[in-house]
């Protein structure tokens, strides 16, 4: 009886036993959708850094690929700044585009302005960027400073 009472209790104890399971952590920006609320993000923000690694082509990030210098790299964030300053933004279309990079149709509100241009995202090594963007559209959300 002792026995069938310990076999019992050992039987019931693994039963209860629980285990952790890890689970490996992604950084949200593995697809191109989070690539460019990424890139967005940093606009909004007004920060370099995050933007220059949202910002890239399938050779990596701009401020890793050492195609242009820092300080260029910096003008023409502040450049891309002024022009996809938003205050809130929505993705209209998600398409593909040529050599398997994704064209997005994104809706840009800034006060009482909306502009909808598109942006063009590729595929790196290890993540998706932004590539370039329509800047054509979105022109007066710079020169607008009062909304």
């Amino acid at each position: 009886m002792r026995k069938q009472l310990l076999l019992m209790g050992l039987l019931l104890s693994s039963a209860c036993t629980t285990r952790s399971v890890t689970v490996p952590e992604t950084s949200g920006t593995l697809g191109p959708r989070p690539a460019l609320a990424e890139f967005l993000s940093s606009v909004r923000a007004q920060d370099l850094q995050a933007m220059s690694g949202a910002w890239g082509d399938r050779d990596g990030a701009v401020r890793d690929n050492k195609k242009m210098s820092r300080a260029e790299m910096e003008q023409r964030e502040l450049l891309l700044m002024c022009y996809f300053r938003h205050d809130k933004f929505r993705v209209l279309r998600d398409s593909p585009g040529t050599n398997s990079e994704r064209v997005m149709s994104v809706e840009l509100t800034k006060g009482t302005l909306t502009r909808t241009t598109n942006f063009f995202l590729v595929q790196g090594r290890e993540r998706w960027y932004v590539r370039s963007a329509d800047i054509e559209p979105v022109r007066d959300l710079c020169t607008d400073r009062k909304k």
